[in-house]
């Protein structure tokens, strides 16, 4: 599909759900006390630097490294990368308006991605010394991708696999919906959800009738997926994948991954292996499957591919013109997770009810957004629901206990 014409920088920002007015919303930033983003960064990542360094047996340099930086976003000021770091020029482009300032003072979305680069530096995944390309999340990956929560998830596939198409398809996009929830990140501090507390989950947006719409089966489509997290996640989306292809509401399907380490649980091409070995190592219908999508991998009908912006602190609307062409050549592109979702909307105080269709109008083509609520942003609910929310007194914007299905053309 083509692009769907130009789009004003503040439209959808006013009560009308789509008129565009002079100014945006503000961003989200960290400074706010009590804030999610603002815990995020004084509890979240500091915890997780305590992990990563738990879960290697880094040398002292390493060490040294890990807990400067736990005192920069503590207590100092944010700091730019060494002119020699093979990224220096575009974070120092990226930062200019942040370094030298508290970590609190930046917008969200930019410093939590800096903080994620300099993690990425401080364990020495960049350098040429032995910890060169060694993944800082991958136990926390294996750990899951290896627990009994995994294997019981591909055990039922089998009640599923006699279940009429639609059935089939409807409980494949829900699972790999929620999936989302299944972001290591977002457990560092949580702690693994209940089922129960699934169960009682909600949409609170579902356009999963125009998503099918767009994607009929029998003709000759090609769909993108933007992958969000590994392991539990991953492998869903992969099955849905596979549903996608075996049912051919998609003739190939390219699968976009994370170049390099980012947000603990983002899939790379390594984390697409290790899902893929997993499923096809597996009893049933799951080693089924899982031997389709190493095929189709071997055939080209599943590519694998990234880009260096996946990784970069900047909206979709800023994308580069290759990334654009690739959007443009798919039927329908699938944007998986939180980050995603930031950043196809903006991150931003935007009204809930602003229309997600508007937010997206830049985008060139159909956009599907499959998310877990886990961070405050959120455009295109209805005030109806948006109302029942708001009485409920519970955190349902960043507690991943709500999610949402959104489809604009």
């Amino acid at each position: 599909m083509g692009d769907r014409g130009p789009h004003t920088a503040g439209e959808g920002t006013g009560p009308d759900s789509g008129l565009a007015v002079a100014a945006s919303p503000p961003v989200i930033m960290s400074n706010k006390p009590g804030s999610f983003a603002g815990g995020v960064l004084a509890s979240r990542h500091p915890a997780l630097i305590q992990q990563v360094r738990a879960g290697f047996p880094y040398g002292r340099r390493q060490h040294e490294a890990l807990d400067a930086l736990l005192d920069e976003i503590t207590n100092g000021a944010v700091e730019p990368l060494d002119p020699e770091d093979h990224d220096h020029a575009h974070w120092a482009d990226w930062g200019r308006e942040h370094f030298g300032r508290s970590w609190y003072d930046a917008p969200f979305l930019w410093g939590e991605s800096y903080f994620y680069r300099r993690l990425l530096g401080a364990v020495g995944y960049f350098g040429n010394g032995p910890w060169q390309g060694v993944d800082p999340f991958a136990p926390f990956k294996q750990a899951e991708l290896c627990g009994e929560a995994v294997q019981e998830e591909l055990r039922a596939l089998d009640a599923l696999a006699d279940a009429p198409a639609d059935e089939r398809a409807t409980a494949l996009l829900h699972a790999s919906l929620w999936g989302n929830r299944a972001d290591l990140g977002f457990r560092v501090l949580a702690g693994e959800p209940a089922v129960g507390e699934v169960a009682a989950s909600a949409l609170v947006a579902d356009d999963s009738a125009l998503l099918w719409q767009l994607l009929p089966a029998g003709c000759s489509l090609t769909v993108a997926v933007v992958a969000d997290n590994a392991g539990r996640e991953l492998i869903p989306d992969l099955i849905l994948i596979d549903h996608l292809l075996e049912h051919r509401h998609a003739e190939q399907v390219v699968l976009h991954v994370k170049p390099y380490p980012y947000y603990v649980s983002d899939a790379m091409t390594a984390d697409v292996v290790d899902c893929l070995r997993r499923l096809t190592e597996a009893p049933g219908e799951a080693g089924r499957i899982g031997g389709r999508l190493w095929k189709a991998m071997a055939t080209g009908s599943l590519k694998a591919r990234t880009h260096p912006f996946f990784c970069a602190p900047l909206p979709y609307e800023e994308m580069p013109e290759d990334l654009r062409e690739e959007f443009a050549g798919a039927t329908l592109t699938i944007l998986k997770g939180d980050l995603n979702y930031r950043r196809l909307v903006g991150d931003r105080l935007w009204g809930a009810t602003v229309s997600f269709a508007a937010r997206t109008a830049y985008f060139p083509g159909a956009v599907a957004a499959l998310r877990t609520l886990k961070s405050d942003v959120i455009v295109g609910l209805d005030q109806a629901t948006l109302d029942a929310l708001e009485c409920s007194g519970a955190a349902w914007r960043t507690s991943g206990t709500h999610a949402l299905i959104q489809v604009s053309r």
